[in-house]
């Protein structure tokens, strides 16, 4: 490729960074004004300014310019999530956290698998194939969700690490049936649960090594010789944590998250940055999530595969149905009523039943097995899509109207 040729490339990934950027403003600026969550507007936005419609932006799901922004604004935005969560909300909780993140998993992939395997009528395994790359919430939908909408503590500090623990495990099952489906191998019940159980606990490890670090660098009576650059320090440790738990074949996502809650629960630990330094931190943490969020739902729009969609839109429309309404309600009502301590109301169960938003998680797994020629790859992405649309679109914009009937927004004096 000649200079001139890679001149005309970055200049022309430039125009489409600034007006992903621009159109994004505008769409966040008109949410704001409708009251409704901006990643809702921002997929539709995307959708209609995207090489499907009007053609103005053309960025290719397997572009390393989209894998950059979909690792690196999704794990930002799960650090911004994690930073939003208090230790004292997660003592009560975390039962029902650990379990609808595994065991829930499993309930919503078997189900989901059902009845993709009664619709379509493909292989027992390919349709588990699906269950299983469907079967994570997405933390980067949730998070901005709950930023915008004010649900009282308990549900949306579980819902959100539900979102964020659940990747891993979704991954997991969804690489093992792939492996079944394929001859490549063979399950082991032992073998999945060592995996995960490492994954999440070098994950862990992972986050909470490098967010104390980060703290004590910028916030420590003593040592924080550079809390005037803490935007940076939190920057380059959330990085690392990714990269650490990754290079260790743990879960860079889980890292990251936990990362956040290490930063954001600092005073635990007896760090307390100036009102100065950390009004500037949290202001660039606002921004640069927003941004992150922006790109991500933008492009997450632009890319839908329409024609490929249509091959599949009814029978896709009936499993994400069987998703939403029966699937979700069974992972939420099986594994939170065991949990006595928590003692979860139904109205609290109702609200988790319709927040389990798909999105980038599921998608780049879809992508993941279309570009391994995986057994029903086309059928999975299909649904995939449908599923991002249906959940964005219809549950997304009633979070709020949900939480107001059931009496679940918080208000001033909660």
């Amino acid at each position: 490729m000649d200079t001139s040729a890679s001149i005309e490339i970055a200049k022309h990934t430039l125009l489409s960074c600034g007006l992903v950027l621009a159109i994004g403003t505008l769409a966040a600026f008109l949410a704001q004004k409708i009251r409704i969550p901006d990643v809702v507007l921002f997929l539709v936005i995307g959708i209609a300014i995207g090489p499907q419609a009007l053609g103005l932006i053309d960025i290719k799901a397997d572009s390393p310019l989209n894998e950059i922004i979909l690792l690196f604004g999704a794990s930002y935005i799960l650090f911004d999530g994690g930073a939003s969560l208090r230790f004292d909300v997660l003592k009560q909780v975390w039962i029902t956290i650990v379990v609808i993140a595994t065991i829930g998993v499993l309930i919503t992939a078997g189900i989901t698998g059902l009845a993709a395997h009664a619709v379509f009528g493909v292989p027992l395994i390919v349709a588990l194939l699906l269950g299983a790359t469907l079967a994570s919430t997405d933390p980067a939908t949730l998070v901005p969700i709950f930023r915008q909408v004010r649900i009282r503590d308990r549900v949306a500090q579980t819902v959100m690490s539900e979102s964020a623990f659940n990747d891993a495990m979704a991954a997991i099952v969804t690489f093992t049936v792939l492996a079944i489906a394929t001859g490549s191998g063979e399950f082991s019940l032992t073998a999945s649960i060592f995996d995960l159980v490492k994954q999440s606990v070098v994950g862990i490890v992972a986050g909470i090594a490098l967010g104390y670090l980060a703290a004590l660098l910028i916030a420590h009576e003593k040592w924080a010789f550079l809390a005037e650059y803490a935007p940076v320090v939190t920057l380059v440790a959330m990085i690392g944590a990714y990269f650490v738990a990754t290079g260790l074949e743990a879960s860079g996502f889980m890292a990251v998250f936990v990362f956040g809650i290490m930063l954001g629960n600092k005073e635990s630990f007896g760090f307390k940055m100036e009102t100065g330094e950390a009004q500037k931190l949290d202001e660039y943490v606002l921004t640069t999530a927003f941004i992150m969020r922006v790109f991500i739902f933008i492009l997450l729009g632009a890319q839908v595969d329409f024609g490929l969609m249509r091959q599949y839109w009814l029978g896709g429309v009936a499993v994400v149905a069987v998703l939403m309404l029966v699937a979700r309600p069974a992972t939420v009502f099986l594994c939170t009523l065991p949990d006595r301590r928590a003692r979860w109301s139904f109205r609290e169960m109702l609200f988790m039943c319709w927040t389990r938003e798909t999105g980038v998680i599921p998608a780049a797994l879809a992508g993941l097995l279309s570009g391994m020629k995986a057994p029903g790859a086309p059928m999975i992405a299909s649904v995939t899509f449908i599923a991002i649309l249906a959940t964005i679109l219809i549950q997304a914009t009633t979070t709020q109207w949900l939480g107001r009937r059931l009496g679940l927004l918080q208000t001033d004096k909660d």
